[in-house]
């Protein structure tokens, strides 16, 4: 697996992005789309995030590379669109990274997974502030709002947030996601309203499971 994973990463530093589109078609041909997301993608994109932190690349690389990466998921989702065609789904999500958050990769995979289920998603981008996306959200009134953040320091705008989110009439299901849920300990967010998502497959089992079983599982 861990070959897939640096052999993909290559392919993002080195900005190929038509080898690396047909080496993530031919692992599909072969795994899921969640696995191809959480056990390659995923853990490609850490990888040349660390060699970053070592210094081993520029920023100019990595922006490459997430470019690449951002080429392919939306190649990927176009063709999964055709396929399964545009009929209109009744429960509705919003995604966004919060504000001063660049990181937004697993955002869209996030978006696909839910729309792989039957979801209809406005996927908001990274970097939006309360008030845009206040506006989105009350006029769209999704089942579910979801909050990407990679590292600690978001943790008071999170905080803040959630307090707002919690107010919205309809009380939505805020989801907590993004590399930050997966380091650390994030437990004191969770709530009937409030959802820690550590991952993807972890995202999957709520498709499948509903949360009840999630909770009496980890409690």
């Amino acid at each position: 697996m861990k070959e897939y994973q640096e052999k993909l990463a290559l392919y993002f530093l080195d900005g190929h992005e038509e080898q690396a589109l047909r080496y993530t078609k031919d692992l599909l041909e072969k795994h899921p789309r969640l696995y191809l997301f959480e056990d390659i993608i995923t853990p490609a994109m850490y990888y040349i995030g660390e060699l970053w932190e070592k210094n081993k690349i520029s920023v100019a690389d990595e922006h490459l590379a997430t470019a690449i990466c951002d080429f392919v998921l939306s190649k990927l989702e176009a063709e999964a669109e055709d396929i399964k065609g545009h009929k209109q789904k009744k429960y509705k999500a919003i995604l966004f990274g919060v504000e001063q958050e660049q990181h937004y990769i697993g955002l869209k995979m996030v978006a696909d997974t839910f729309k792989d289920n039957g979801w209809r998603v406005r996927y908001l981008g990274p970097n939006l502030p309360l008030d845009h996306s206040l506006v989105q959200i009350e006029k769209y009134r999704p089942e579910v709002i979801g909050l990407s953040a990679a590292l600690s320091y978001r943790l008071p705008t999170l905080k803040i947030l959630i307090e707002r989110f919690k107010k919205l009439p309809w009380r939505p299901l805020i989801m907590i996601g993004g590399r930050m849920a997966k380091k650390f300990d994030l437990n004191e967010f969770e709530s009937d309203q409030v959802m820690v998502v550590k991952d993807l497959n972890h995202l999957h089992r709520w498709f499948k499971e509903g949360r009840e079983d999630l909770i009496n599982e980890t409690s």
